[in-house]
């Protein structure tokens, strides 16, 4: 999947488990925080490559982009794995503590955003051709559908006629169907 996919899955994802799994109290900070992070999470996984989004967020980051793509052995190892996620959320426990303060935003909803974000992309890989080693370091890799034939190819006609519409619609529908809880959590902000 494009990083563009990957962010509207990972928004969307996030919107339907705010709206599923409401948290007891959320401020603008957090909220801003969480959805920046669930941003970040939904590219996370595709650092091991040069050329990912966040690489040019970073000073020098094409430089540090190389570097850690040759850290990461090759595009779609552990970070798109169990370990990986797990790896992950273990590195934001300590992480973010460190830098965010938790006086003014809530650090365990910007972790789960950030790693709504993560599962979302690798969900969202599960769907091409390529799969993921869901179970690394075992050497096969995981698809949905079961039969390679049947997945899409990334950036390619299915994904930007199909996958990215249909997220977009799935948003509508859902902002449509779940507005009272929605707007629940917007009353949280205000409140």
């Amino acid at each position: 999947m494009t990083s563009r996919t990957h962010d509207m899955i990972g928004f969307a994802s996030l919107i339907t488990v705010a709206a599923n799994f409401p948290p007891e109290n959320l401020n603008v900070n957090t909220a801003i925080a969480s959805l920046i992070g669930c941003t970040i999470g939904s590219l996370i996984p595709d650092m091991d490559q040069a050329t990912n989004r966040l690489w040019d967020l970073l000073p020098a980051g094409n430089f540090l982009g190389r570097i850690f793509r040759n850290l990461m052995l090759e595009h779609r190892t552990i970070s798109h794995s169990i370990l990986g996620g797990y790896i992950l959320y273990k590195i934001l426990s300590f992480v973010i503590l460190h830098l965010i303060n938790p006086n003014y935003v809530d650090i365990e909803l910007v972790t789960i955003s950030i790693m709504v974000g993560f599962v979302a992309h690798v969900c969202a890989d599960m769907l091409t051709k390529e799969g993921v080693p869901l179970l690394f370091p075992l050497p096969f890799k995981i698809g949905f559908p079961p039969i390679k034939a049947l997945r899409i190819t990334t950036g390619k006609f299915v994904e930007k006629v199909l996958i990215f519409p249909g997220v977009i619609v799935y948003l509508i529908w859902f902002v449509a169907y779940h507005r009272v809880q929605l707007l629940s959590l917007l009353k949280l902000i205000q409140s």
